[in-house]
């Protein structure tokens, strides 16, 4: 029995939906301990893509259980569109996903105060996706926040309702000029909603105190990445909660104790959505051949990633922040064409040199990479299933990037198919799922 949580060690979009699709047939539980639908996971099975916004990616796989934990921020509207597209495409929700009833749901009002607040901010905004999720955020910190378990109650729920609706309706009018909302346009829809949610709203801290338990395998899925992390990202360029492996325990109800080991997720390369600091952002020709070959675009915005090489920096905070056993490389593949490669080491900052990730921003803005550089292999690692048969210099790639950021490799991605991974022999991964090792090995 191991409960495993698994973190993006960069700014999110490492690929974790298909490490955790991966690894999903190893274990029973696979919980969303965090964010709201403004990340989305891909994950490919076959010839069928399927983009998750809120529902773990181990819904995939029949009998696994799958939880909306207490940490996630719910859109309910979102959510059901999510739930029926995958009914209609053949996954049994029924008996599988289960919602906490102590996430927060994201109100109409919060996506509008989300709009309003980042075209307030002009030159400083945070490139948000515009889903409400910072507000959510905001209003269950301020304790004004309503709840799955409040949407069952209809009393409840239209009290707290309407005390937000004043509130939110002057701060749209009077700072916002926005339009603001009236409750019976909002009671209606999310008391429907409520009965279509009831089946699958519970205590999910209690289900997973006893499955534990019993000894089940669980997964603990975050939907953004490291530096995204509201204590330990590149703040106030960050998402409103806690991404790191922390967050886990605080948004599943899980205790620490209770937890086996960690793994982080990264690309080969770099990427980030949005504003804020990326050391080692690429521009022109050399970010748009990554963007195309990686398909470097939102999957839930569409927006174009920003695009860079490696940051062995911002890799060595990851690991010490989240404590990670050992990293999962995805997008390997991606490097194919590139005679060279670059890998950051360090920041140059007015004359001193940097190997640790600093805090101040601004020092972000003026911090310089320092490169070391490599051949590329210039031939197709896409699909390759065994370390033996990467080029050497993909093989002398990864031996560089473990040894700057200090921990082994567990998995290697070289495509978007569930088969396109590489499992390391003698790994953390093949000691928490023993299975595993015959099935890839």
């Amino acid at each position: 029995m191991s409960t495993i949580i698994v973190v993006g060690s960069q700014w999110g979009d490492e690929g974790k939906g298909k490490v955790v699709d991966v690894l999903t047939p190893y274990v029973d539980v696979v919980v969303r301990y965090q964010g709201g639908n403004n990340a989305g996971h891909t994950v490919v099975v076959g010839r069928e893509k399927f983009v998750l916004q809120s529902i773990p990616s181990g819904i995939l796989h029949p009998g696994r259980r799958c939880i909306i934990g207490c940490g996630v921020v719910v859109d309910p509207a979102s959510l059901i569109d999510e739930m029926e597209s995958l009914v209609q495409r053949g996954v049994v929700l029924d008996g599988n996903l289960f919602i906490s009833k102590n996430a927060h749901l994201i109100m109409p009002y919060h996506p509008a105060l989300d709009r309003a607040s980042e075209a307030k901010l002009g030159k400083r905004r945070i490139g948000t996706t515009g889903k409400g999720v910072g507000p959510a955020y905001v209003d269950k910190a301020a304790r004004v926040g309503i709840r799955m378990a409040d949407l069952l109650d209809e009393r409840l729920f239209r009290e707290k309702l309407e005390a937000n609706i004043a509130e939110k309706n002057r701060l749209l009018r009077e700072i916002y000029d926005a339009p603001t909302f009236a409750v019976e346009e909002i009671l209606g829809p999310y008391l429907r909603y409520a009965g279509w949610l009831a089946p699958y709203i519970t205590d999910t801290a209690l289900l997973l105190s006893r499955w534990v338990a019993a000894g089940y395998s669980v997964l603990f899925e975050g939907a953004q990445g490291t530096m995204l992390d509201i204590d330990h990202g590149t703040y106030p360029y960050i998402t409103s909660s806690s991404t790191t492996a922390g967050g886990a325990a605080t948004g599943t109800g899980v205790p620490p104790t209770r937890i086996h080991g960690v793994l982080g997720v990264s690309k080969a390369y770099a990427t980030r959505v949005g504003g804020g600091p990326f050391p080692t952002e690429l521009q022109g020709e050399a970010a748009e051949l990554i963007r195309a070959r990686g398909n470097e675009y939102g999957a839930v915005t569409g927006r174009p990633r920003r695009c860079g090489w490696f940051d062995a920096v911002v890799g060595r905070y990851a690991v010490r922040i989240n404590g990670f056993d050992t990293i999962a490389l995805t997008k390997l593949d991606v490097l194919d064409d590139c005679d060279v490669i670059l890998v950051c080491t360090a920041y140059r900052y007015r004359g001193d040199l940097l190997t640790e990730f600093p805090d101040e921003e601004r020092i972000w803005n003026e911090a310089q990479p320092v490169y070391e550089e490599m051949s590329g292999w210039e031939t197709s690692t896409a699909g390759v299933r065994t370390l033996s048969d990467l080029p050497a210099k993909a093989r002398q790639y990864l031996d560089r990037l473990s040894e700057l950021v200090g921990v082994p490799f567990s998995l290697i991605s070289t495509g978007a198919v569930r088969d396109d991974t590489i499992l390391c022999e003698d790994s953390p991964l093949t000691r928490w799922f023993p299975a595993l090792r015959s099935a890839l090995l």
